[in-house]
């Protein structure tokens, strides 16, 4: 069905040309009747009761929070967690019966009641903690709160539980990283095992949910944690003294993963599942963007290294297991999608080769980093085009917006990192200013015509 909006635009449309006899009316009781002009009304009164309800439940909310505050000195521990667990099933027993409900506005007051029931598990969570004096650390308590929030959401099947579950996880991740005691945290065995193994864990808790609740948020989401914590496992190892194949893998393992990933398992048991290969071989595009670019400055090749640390130096197995599954996993990708082998992929392919050999033969011989940082910015312009001309074929701004984008960024960043005159650099950004203005009028002009036809 389409958007509200263009059906109230259609509908004015439609009685314009009705009156101008244009069209009979039988011709237009056929499009109120296929695109619902009468349920129009009910629509916006069902929104504005959504606004309402949401405005009520957040003022609840806060009431019910000063309530406990102005108490929360008098009353005792027992009678403080009776209450916790009663706001908190309370508010999910509501939500639950309300989201059942057939009708909108109740479906929607029972959303946001879960919601709402989300967020109070994890002050119970925290207050209950304090209350029997186990502080524990921010981002433990965040780990445990988003995995209550994902058997909230795999149980309910709703996207906006799997988005808050995911920021937390990740937060929580994120914010241990700076923790001395974060991979040896001892009074939670399975706690420990989760931040150890998190890329392979971040992919079995969120890429089901993605499909289970039809989000391409939540595959997103999943696949950024995915990535983001195997790179953080490599580069905890510092790829300056740690093997040179580390640093490979660091390079070439993610957009390899990302742009080989097919959702042909998830669609033998969900058949009517959405497909996330287009978002998965965005996020390897988007990735190799980010690593062309850092790679691109002289002073990344610039550093010292020690060759005969690769020799002594120790890999935890925690990371070979996250390792050995990741690139296993890849290698069953590319073996069974060689009949999809197109030219794209053959470019991409040949670019994740590259950008794993010229690391690891510089980290081994150190006498790469001229060449290294033309091939990087070579390969950053050859990608920046590739995705512009991929824009004006399939006519899709985000494509040539990006690429133009890239392509902007690395011509400003080579002239802010080398010294250059400053009349030279104003001609530059001058000339990159125009070209912009020219690239985006044209193709603005090109997609009308492509439209018109």
């Amino acid at each position: 069905m389409p958007s509200q909006k263009f059906r109230r635009q259609l509908r004015q449309e439609a009685q314009q040309w009705q009156s101008e006899g244009l069209i009979d009316p039988s011709v237009y009781e056929q499009l109120a009747q296929r695109y619902q002009f009468r349920e129009l009304e009910t629509a916006s009164r069902n929104q504005f009761v959504s606004i309402l309800l949401l405005i009520g439940s957040i003022l609840l909310g806060v009431g019910a929070i000063a309530f406990f505050a102005a108490n929360w000195q008098v009353w005792s521990r027992e009678l403080k967690v009776a209450l916790l667990l009663l706001l908190f099933i309370g508010f999910n027993t509501a939500g639950f019966v309300l989201w059942q409900r057939p009708k909108g506005g109740q479906r929607r007051l029972g959303q946001i009641l879960l919601m709402l029931g989300a967020l109070i598990l994890g002050v119970n969570m925290a207050l209950i903690s304090q209350l029997f004096q186990q502080n524990r650390p921010a981002y433990q308590l965040l780990l445990l709160w988003g995995v209550g929030v994902l058997g909230m959401a795999y149980s309910l099947r709703l996207t906006g539980l799997g988005i808050l579950s995911t920021l937390l996880i990740g937060i929580g991740y994120i914010q241990g990283q700076g923790q001395p005691e974060f991979l040896a945290i001892g009074e939670i065995g399975w706690l420990r095992l989760m931040v150890r193994f998190m890329p392979v864990v971040a992919a079995v808790m969120f890429i089901p949910l993605a499909y289970w609740c039809g989000s391409r948020w939540i595959f997103r989401l999943g696949a950024i944690a995915v990535i983001y914590s195997l790179e953080v496992n490599l580069l905890r190892l510092n790829v300056l003294v740690a093997p040179a194949w580390v640093s490979a893998i660091a390079c070439a393992l993610p957009p390899a993963l990302l742009w080989g990933y097919r959702d042909r398992f998830w669609r033998r048991y969900l058949p009517n599942a959405k497909s996330f290969e287009s978002t998965a071989r965005t996020l390897a595009i988007i990735f190799l963007s980010l690593l062309f670019s850092l790679l691109s400055f002289y002073w990344m090749w610039n550093v010292s290294f020690v060759p005969s640390a690769n020799n002594a130096f120790h890999v935890p197995w925690y990371i070979l297991i996250n390792l050995f599954i990741f690139v296993s996993l890849t290698i069953w990708e590319w073996l069974h999608s060689w009949r999809q082998f197109d030219r794209t992929t053959g470019f991409v392919a040949f670019m994740i080769v590259i950008s794993a050999i010229i690391p690891y033969w510089h980290l081994r011989t150190g006498s790469l980093d001229i060449a290294a940082v033309l091939t990087f910015n070579l390969m950053l312009l050859v990608l920046a085009i590739g995705i512009i001309r991929k824009g004006i074929t399939q006519a899709q701004r985000r494509f040539f917006w990006g690429g133009l984008v890239l392509l902007t960024l690395q011509v400003l960043s080579r002239m802010v990192e080398y010294n250059t005159d400053l009349l030279f650099k104003s001609l530059v950004f001058l000339l990159c200013g125009c070209g912009i203005m020219v690239a985006g009028i044209s193709f603005e002009y090109y997609i009308r015509t492509q439209h018109s036809k």
